[in-house]
């Protein structure tokens, strides 16, 4: 049975949670603060966190950074705080994703359950080879191919791709996209990455108006999407 630790201080909050994901035969752990979710975690890995980060005793930035130098499980944000800055530090921190307070649970549900997919996914593997429906990237080889044809792409637009390929699934945000690829002093340039993301999707997507693999994240960055 797939664990979800709620790591959230509000009583009520957490009993809706915790009804809705058992009724979807979940097995769910809590921990109203931060100190509680390092223990559980600790003893007994969960496969999806669900993390608010307004907690008593931490902020939740720290206590993502905290999670992330433990274990690789995915953690997902469920905030009240809507603005871009904290959605970027909390991306930024290590989180894989951001649902902002009130939220609808069908699809706070959906987003737990993509988060399982990841997780169970083998990805590129040790091959290094990711599949898509249109194209093959080899990240050994530096490679992207369209059927039997080779896709050209400059040193730039692979490193932006290779990034977001890495966290498959997961937002990026601007700023780490940025310094990833074009380095510190670059990390508000975001008009350089809508140019380049226009160009790989000319090159990448069959409908680059309506991109189904690199997805825009707005306010916040790019996903990667298989």
């Amino acid at each position: 049975m797939t664990r979800v630790l709620v790591v959230e201080d509000d009583p009520r909050i957490v009993r809706a949670l915790a009804l809705n994901l058992k009724a979807r035969m979940y097995e769910v752990g809590t921990a109203s603060d931060g100190a509680t979710a390092l223990r559980s975690v600790a003893a007994d890995p969960p496969d999806v966190v669900l993390l608010d980060l307004g907690l008593p005793d931490m902020d939740g930035i720290d206590l993502i950074r905290a999670l992330r130098g433990r274990a690789r499980v995915p953690i997902l944000v469920v905030s009240a705080r809507h603005a871009s800055p904290e959605k970027i530090a909390a991306l930024d921190a290590g989180a894989d994703d951001y649902v902002t307070k009130p939220f609808s649970m069908d699809e706070l549900m959906a987003r737990v359950r993509a988060a399982v997919r990841r997780t169970t996914d083998v990805g590129a593997g040790e091959s290094g080879i990711v599949t898509t429906d249109d194209f093959t990237i080899d990240l050994l080889a530096k490679r992207v191919r369209r059927g039997e044809e080779n896709v050209r792409l400059t040193p730039t637009q692979w490193q932006l791709l290779e990034v977001l390929i890495r966290h498959p699934g997961r937002p990026v945000s601007h700023r780490q996209l940025l310094q990833e690829v074009w380095g510190p002093p670059y990390e508000t340039q975001t008009n350089y990455l809508r140019v380049y993301m226009a160009q790989l999707r000319r090159k990448l997507e069959t409908d680059p108006s309506h991109p189904r693999y690199l997805i825009t994240e707005p306010g916040m960055g790019y996903r990667f999407e298989k």
